[in-house]
């Protein structure tokens, strides 16, 4: 009976698709058919899986004998639809059955000569993306004798234009011209598809293949992308300009069907299973306290620093404002330490544990690698766009170590992924925003090697105030002799090496990172009116310290790291709302941020320290030293003011030889002053 159908393909795919029932009882396909005439579509996405349900032999041949049997799927379409609503159908002319998941997902570096002419499946990120081209697919030629004028239409199957020499009609060589208005032409755009930077294995370079898009599979997806894409490998035969056609051909895809996956959560399967063993650990008190601990076990210690990057994993709840204005739930950590504190450790672990995460090292990124940039393509000429890390982790995190080794240049192009969460590009041409939802943790060795608690944060670093104002949180780590510390220090080190004990985890990270996954993908907590009068009560509570001449204690841009820190903490226990004891618990850890790294000489909170790299007290010695200058240059009649005489009056003022002589080469490099000779300043 079988075989008597699979004489019939057609017949055969009209009745699957006419008599399919799905597990609730509905005719699947023949409901699609209908939505598809009602959006216009000429495509229908059908899941392989019901088609080996129905009849694994014909999903077999769909496989093995692609070209075939997509054409034998598509006829069916045509007729279905033609069945339903008959004046659609011949408007349209031509449908498409596209597989979903048909065949092996096969890893891109495991395509081999076995799949060639074979459907397989394969899953990766979209770095590149070509402008959409025209392919001619039936060309009308026309005769230039005017006695004939003969039409003749000729399909076009290969990549070469194929044209009649001879008319049919009135047996002239040479006569028939290419008529481009009466011929039919098809969408065509050539994609990148790389490895996704998780199944790289260790030591290899990501491996990528040549996509062919057709038709309405174009613009589907954009680089940084993550795609599922069906379809058939073909292969191209390789040119040499010394030998000609060579024996080697270069494998690519043609697209059947295409997926974006546009969220790394959605990547992660979560089965029913899985969905109430995560329920079910979400009822437990303490949850959020074994979440914390379930981050890098093996690291001793940085409890501050697990639970900002708990938060940072969770994240905020992002928002769009009536007026159009976004506002980022994504949030940045900044780790700043001695040397062998395991900061590079951490951001590893936390690249693997994230569902989309990447790492990568300071002193091997530019701005292109971290953003974007354009390519020539060798073959044709045109340029493409290819992503870079920040767009690749999309909805993710990005792990960048060292990065205070980085160019100023190649540093610059994270300002606008950091707040605005986009990467914009206006190069050969090409002007693009591409989308750079992603979490950004960094970490950075202190620029004297060890942290001096002495001085700010800004001068501890070589990052510029602009990148350092845009970090959430940022800790100091730093690795000062303490008996009690060090021996359980050591212990926790001599234990894990000599394989004595595993570090005990409340969560493993294969079940924290499905955890993560549903949450951020179901839970969309709010605010409630507990939350928001204990932040407001504390952002009040630190502002009304600050007076005219004091510093500023907190700005708005730590009240709403207060908001998306406290929408993570209910993110993980995986509630609705926010209580006052999310708000009370992050306002705690902001007290220590802004006390470890934000406050001034005096222990006050002073947040311009990382928002303009100088606390408010050395800010007004310096408008100060400014001002005396001003005024001995108008005693000296606009002539250049003396390093000595400018020593002398600062001095009355209270202010010391060496901060004076450091201000004063501030000024020099912020272009406030200049010297015309030396040992003499003048004001710019």
């Amino acid at each position: 009976m079988v075989e008597a159908k699979l004489e019939d393909p057609i017949g055969h795919f009209v009745e699957f698709l006419k008599s399919f029932v799905d597990s609730k009882g509905y005719f699947k396909y023949e409901e699609k058919v209908r939505q598809m005439i009602v959006s216009g579509s000429r495509s229908l996405t059908i899941d392989f899986d019901d088609l080996l349900l129905y009849d694994d032999k014909l999903a077999q041949r769909v496989v093995d004998r692609p070209r075939e049997y997509l054409e034998f799927a598509s006829i069916a379409l045509y007729d279905v639809v033609k069945s339903v609503n008959r004046t659609y159908a011949e408007k349209i002319g031509r449908f498409y059955a596209r597989f979903r998941k048909a065949g092996d997902l096969i890893p891109i570096r495991r395509i081999r000569a076995e799949h060639v002419n074979k459907m397989i499946t394969i899953d990766g990120v979209l770095v590149r993306a070509s402008n959409i081209k025209q392919r001619l697919v039936e060309g009308t030629f026309i005769c230039k004798n005017v006695e004939c004028r003969e039409i003749v239409r000729m399909p076009q199957n290969s990549r070469t234009f194929n044209y009649p020499n001879l008319c049919p009609r009135c047996g002239k060589r040479g006569t028939l011209e290419f008529s481009p208005e009466n011929s039919v032409f098809m969408d065509v755009q050539t994609l990148v598809v790389q490895e996704k930077p998780e199944d790289v294995p260790p030591g290899q370079l990501p491996r990528s293949i040549e996509v062919l898009v057709t038709d309405d599979l174009v613009d589907k997806a954009r680089p940084g992308d993550r795609v599922l894409v069906s379809g058939i490998v073909s292969v191209r035969q390789e040119h040499s300009p010394k030998l000609g056609k060579l024996t080697t051909f270069t494998t690519y895809l043609e697209a059947n069907n295409l997926e974006v996956s546009t969220k790394g959560v959605e990547e992660i399967e979560i089965t029913s299973e899985d969905e109430e063993k995560i329920r079910e650990a979400a009822k437990d008190p303490y949850i959020v306290e074994k979440i914390i601990k379930s981050i890098a076990p093996s690291i001793y210690g940085m409890e501050e620093i697990k639970e900002a990057v708990a938060y940072m994993l969770f994240g905020g709840v992002p928002k769009t404002m009536p007026d159009g204005v976004k506002i980022r739930g994504d949030i940045h950590v900044l780790i700043v330490g001695d040397p062998g504190t395991a900061k590079s450790q951490l951001l590893q672990y936390v690249a693997r544990l994230a569902p989309r995460g990447i790492y990568t090292s300071g002193k091997g990124s530019t701005a292109a690698g971290l953003t974007a940039t354009v390519v020539r393509d060798k073959n044709t000429g045109d340029f493409f766009l290819e992503a870079g890390a920040l767009v690749l982790a999309d909805n993710g995190i990005a792990a960048i170590d060292e990065i205070d080794k980085m160019r100023d240049e190649d540093r610059v192009a994270m300002h606008e992924a950091m707040e605005q969460q986009t990467i914009s590009i206006a190069k050969a041409g090409i002007v693009a925003m591409l989308n750079a939802r992603t979490s950004i943790l960094a970490a950075a060795n202190p620029r004297f090697g060890r942290y001096m608690s002495s001085r700010p944060v800004s001068e501890n670093i070589n990052l510029p105030v602009t990148i350092l104002s845009r970090f959430d949180f940022i800790f100091v780590t730093t690795d000062k002799p303490n008996m009690v510390r060090d021996s359980a220090l050591a212990d926790h080190v001599l234990s894990l090496r000599a394989m004595k004990s595993e570090p005990i985890a409340p969560f493993p990270p294969e079940f924290l990172k499905k955890y993560i996954a549903y949450a951020r993908k179901h839970v969309k907590p709010r605010l409630t009116d507990e939350a928001i009068e204990k932040m407001k009560a504390y952002f009040l509570s630190l502002r009304e310290k600050a007076s005219e001449d004091s510093p500023v204690p907190i700005t708005v841009r730590q009240l709403e790291t207060l908001i998306r820190a406290a929408e993570a903490r209910a993110r993980m226990a995986l509630r609705s709302e926010v209580t006052g004891e999310d708000a009370e618990t992050v306002i705690r850890l902001m007290d220590y941020y802004l006390r470890t790294v934000g406050s001034d000489t005096t222990g006050r909170p002073d947040i311009d320290i990382i928002m303009t790299g100088k606390p408010r007290t050395i800010q007004q010695k310096m408008v100060r030293l400014v001002e005396i200058l001003e005024e001995l240059q108008r005693e000296l009649q606009g002539e250049p003011v003396s390093k000595d005489l400018i020593l002398e009056r600062a001095k009355q003022e209270g202010m010391d030889k060496a901060f004076v002589e450091k201000a004063l080469k501030q000024l020099l490099n912020d272009g406030v002053l200049f010297q015309p000779r030396d040992g003499y300043y003048k004001k710019v």
